[in-house]
């Protein structure tokens, strides 16, 4: 009866095996979380992509457009425009072409005050409305296109609001669409659809600093988008375009729709502007596709939309990007605009089939290329391998620490003598530990602003280098701060710290991959082999606690995102002198902290807020068991 109300019972030799194996295991589950990752690009682990919802009925449609005649005039006519004004988008010749078809057409007017330098953006967006002749208009599909002037520094996109017109132009002469057709030309990039869909809905994003303003006009419940990004009239691939924002994904189905009906009209299609490609050799086979899944998830970790479509994914509206790259030579030739037309008439038909929203497919994947995915069943397990050490390390000290409060505890009562207070855990001290590492990432947070202002008026810096300047500052102030005076805490105070740290790190990135699994996997594949080894320690173990130190330096948020942005601006101008690499890796550097500030701001891109918020405090931590030094009694 004894041995069935023990709750232990059975696993100590668990346990024992357990605290024996402890780091051999730690890095063996590491190892094979890496391995398990490279084995995803195998056929093996993929799976041919298919349809789940049925009613989209893509085989079916009959195409009956042809918009080649009619996009190129509309092209000659908005470059003629663009040319007059080149530094904004021609409202009034848009506004009066989308008038000229009989559509519902609406003014946006938007602003965005900037929360560094205290001044006000303008912009607006026009949008046309088809009213549903077969339904009541509760249901709507959108059709977008950014419009980009003259000098802006991003790819041309007027062949893509020829093809907004002119299909709009089609779509009025038809009576069988059961959905509203919302055609927005959106300024200002992702900024102008951002507003738009705040406005839309209601709703204001971010900090509030993009004030969206009202809509004069609504459609009904937007159940999805096509955002067109054509960057010629002689469009040689499509590019399907689906991270984005915090790593949402849109329903499968919807890329597989878009694939699908690339294909069937005779244009290359694309994922991560590679094409599939099937080589005999096996190795060559498997290294092309792990080459396109990790850079699908490189893309997907940073939490920024690839397009403008990634911001509709908040809202539940799956939506994906057509990326229409030009083809060399032919250069009269229009040709291809016509099977561009016909796509993008039949995925809009596919989608106005559609009699509920899309929920049959995957949320959850991984590409390795146009017509294969991986489900979350199998890719989750690397990052669950990967943590799992991180749970073990922290267990094993756990085991240990109990084991040592309980012999002592048994050894004072043996003895007359009174029981130290010291022989057990200070809360206070533990508390005070984690607390002020967690208020201190909380301030960082919320210090661009004072940083700003403080370089504004005492030095006349620029909202860039206040930023940069003053993270340099605090990261220097973290290194040195646990170094002088040299601490000197209670052994079993330090190890419970680094077990609660250990826990919480192994927890936020388990939670973070419930919604971004490739930031979660990244920051694990990072963060894990360095924490292992962290253990207090009664004394400085020479060469190797300096060398782990060292190593740990390089991982501080702020090193590490450094030494990135170096790496990719090597990879991207390796061929420049190594001068001219590094001031523009210290250029690429300030910007990035201040978009990636401002993408949390105008967006809600928690990419910034989960570094500072929640790896900084735990980097912090681990520092500063690093650097004291653990004594076994005060």
């Amino acid at each position: 009866m004894g041995l069935l109300m023990d709750r232990r019972a059975g696993s100590d030799k668990v346990i024992k095996f357990l605290l024996r194996w402890e780091r051999s295991l730690c890095f063996l589950f590491y190892i094979l979380g890496i391995i398990w990752l490279l084995l995803l690009a195998l056929p093996t682990f993929n799976d041919n992509t298919y349809f789940s919802e049925n009613a989209l009925l893509p085989g079916l449609v009959t195409k009956e457009s042809n918009l080649e005649q009619t996009s190129k005039q509309y092209y000659h006519e908005l470059i003629h425009e663009m040319k007059r004004y080149p530094d904004t988008m021609p409202y009034a010749w848009l506004a009066a072409k989308l008038n000229q078809l009989q559509l519902d057409v609406y003014i946006h007017n938007f602003s965005l005050i900037h929360p560094f330098q205290e001044q006000k953006f303008t912009g607006q967006n026009i949008y046309g409305i088809i009213r549903a002749p077969r339904a009541a208009s509760t249901e709507a599909i959108i059709v977008s296109v950014p419009f980009r002037p003259v000098n802006s520094i991003y790819l041309d996109t007027a062949p893509s609001v020829a093809l907004l017109l002119a299909f709009a132009k089609f779509c009025r002469k038809q009576k069988y669409w059961a959905k509203d057709i919302v055609f927005v030309i959106t300024e200002h990039e992702q900024l102008g659809i951002q507003a738009w869909l705040d406005a839309y809905h209601g709703v204001t994003s971010g900090n509030g600093v993009l004030i969206s303003g009202d809509l004069a006009g609504r459609a009904g419940s937007i159940q999805a988008a096509i955002n067109l990004e054509l960057h010629s009239m002689k469009v040689s691939s499509i590019d399907v375009k689906v991270q984005g924002l915090n790593g949402q994904l849109p329903n499968l189905d919807l890329f597989n729709l878009a694939q699908n009906m690339i294909a069937k009209g005779g244009i290359r299609h694309s994922f991560q502007k590679r094409f599939d490609v099937k080589y005999k050799d096996k190795f060559k086979n498997w290294w092309y596709h792990f080459n396109t899944l990790i850079m699908m998830i490189a893309t997907q970790a940073t939490g920024i939309p690839t397009g403008n479509h990634g911001l509709f994914h908040r809202f539940g509206i799956e939506a994906i990007t057509l990326e229409g790259f030009e083809k060399p030579g032919q250069q009269n030739s229009y040709e291809n605009f016509y099977q561009v037309g016909r796509i993008v008439e039949s995925i809009i038909r596919s989608l106005n089939n559609l009699l509920e929203r899309f929920h049959q497919s995957y949320f959850f994947y991984l590409l390795p290329s146009t017509d294969t995915y991986i489900s979350i069943g199998l890719y989750i397990k690397s990052l669950v391998l990967i943590i799992a050490g991180v749970f073990i390390k922290a267990f094993s000290m756990w085991q240990r620490l109990t084991a040592e409060v309980s012999t002592s505890a048994e050894n004072k009562k043996s003895t007359t003598t009174k029981q130290s207070k010291n022989d057990g855990f200070d809360i206070g001290t533990i508390t005070s530990e984690i607390l002020w590492a967690h208020i201190f990432g909380v301030v960082i947070v919320s210090s661009p602003s004072a940083l700003t202002y403080i370089g504004r008026q005492t030095w006349n810096l620029r909202t860039e280098d206040s930023i940069y300047f003053g993270f340099a500052a605090i990261t220097i102030l973290t290194l040195i701060l646990p170094l002088y005076p040299r601490r000197r805490i209670k052994y079993k105070n330090a190890a419970l710290v680094c077990v609660i740290a250990s826990v919480e790190l192994a927890t936020v990135l388990m939670c973070i991959a419930m919604h971004n699994f490739s930031l979660a996997l990244v920051a694990a594949i990072v963060y894990v082999p360095a924490i292992l080894p962290i253990t207090p320690k009664e004394k400085s173990d020479g060469k190797c606690r300096t060398i782990l130190s060292f190593f740990w330096i390089l991982l501080h948020p702020f090193v590490i995102s450094n030494l990135l942005v170096m790496c990719y601006t090597y990879i991207n101008f390796s061929t420049d002198p190594f001068l001219s690499i590094l001031f523009r890796g210290y250029h690429a550097t300030k910007q990035s902290y201040v978009f990636s500030i401002m993408d949390s701001m105008i967006y809600g891109n928690w990419f910034y807020n989960v570094t500072v918020s929640t790896i900084l405090p735990i980097w912090l931590l681990f520092w500063n068991i690093l650097c004291s030094n653990s004594v076994m009694h005060t």
